[in-house]
């Protein structure tokens, strides 16, 4: 049984077949019908909100042939105190395969132990791992193989998403580079990360700059002292004219425009990250058809 629960110990020519796979469905969307799921019922749990994930999952799923079952918070005993296994274990009997998008990544981990049924984290407090490939699908498909290029995040490297990018450098074999300030740094440790406190120092030289929100899911009593904290780490014109000529820039969005990265900046560069959100889509089919095959 094959789940993708993480960037972290992810293997190398299974991440290139989901790339390869998921820009296969992008060239042919909307002139090849798979059915690869038909007969199928695949349920999203989400105990966080979402625009892109939910949608981009359930279009996927429901191009891919199969049918899909939205659970919130709401409509689970999670929420009351009922056990992962046990959720795991009854609806791995009636599902063909999972999508979550919680808090906990251990409950990702428990859900796939016990449902037995092909599991992916669509997000977690630790990891993002979808996100992150389509990240990379996207640079890969307007620069070429990331390979041995200077990523730069600049903002909060502490959360989920700069943590599967540290993770995403081993596996790549690319530079990561967080400006962040202290008590923000990526708590990823190994060769390819680099924490620095300087946006510059981050930003000179590099092939890609990458941010996030300041203010993630579940920070929003900090958001005083976090906008004071990062005011300073902002991707910007400063930033950009330092970076390599022709570096890209994406966001995951959602965007806050003149904080994480400056309004000119965003619209300037809106084509390239609104090309990422859509690939969300064309990864998530990558993902799933990999799983099952």
């Amino acid at each position: 049984m094959k789940h993708f629960l993480a960037i972290k110990g992810l293997d190398y020519l299974a991440a290139r077949r989901m790339l390869e796979r998921a820009n296969s469905f992008k060239k042919t969307r909307g002139t090849r019908v798979k059915t690869i799921l038909q007969g199928q019922t695949w349920v999203l749990i989400f105990s966080k909100p979402s625009t892109r994930t939910r949608v981009s999952f359930e279009i996927a799923i429901r191009e891919l042939g199969g049918n899909v079952l939205f659970l919130n918070a709401n409509d689970i005993q999670l929420g009351r105190g009922e056990p992962i296994q046990d959720t795991a274990s009854v609806i791995g009997r009636m599902a063909h395969g999972a999508v979550i998008r919680t808090f906990d990544q251990q409950d990702v981990v428990d859900f796939s132990k016990f449902s037995d049924i092909p599991t992916i984290n669509a997000l977690t407090d630790e990891e993002h791992p979808c996100q992150i490939l389509a990240d990379i699908m996207t640079y890969e498909e307007k620069r070429g193989s990331i390979e041995g290029k200077r990523v730069a995040y600049i903002g909060d490297a502490s959360c989920n998403v700069p943590i599967s990018w540290a993770h995403a450098a081993q596996i790549f074999g690319f530079d990561l580079v967080c400006a962040a300030p202290a008590g923000y740094s990526c708590p990823v440790k190994n060769k390819r990360t680099t924490n620095v406190q300087s946006p510059i120092e981050a930003a000179t030289g590099a092939d890609l700059l990458y941010t996030d929100v300041w203010i993630s899911m579940g920070k929003e009593e900090e958001t005083a002292q976090r906008l004071k904290d990062l005011a300073a780490y902002q991707i910007n014109h400063a930033l950009v004219q330092v970076a390599k000529p022709g570096a890209m820039v994406l966001h995951c969005l959602p965007a806050y425009r003149d904080k994480e990265i400056s309004a000119k900046i965003f619209e300037e560069r809106a084509q390239d990250i609104f090309d990422e959100a859509e690939n969300r889509l064309h990864i998530q089919k990558g993902i799933i058809e990999y799983l099952i095959t």
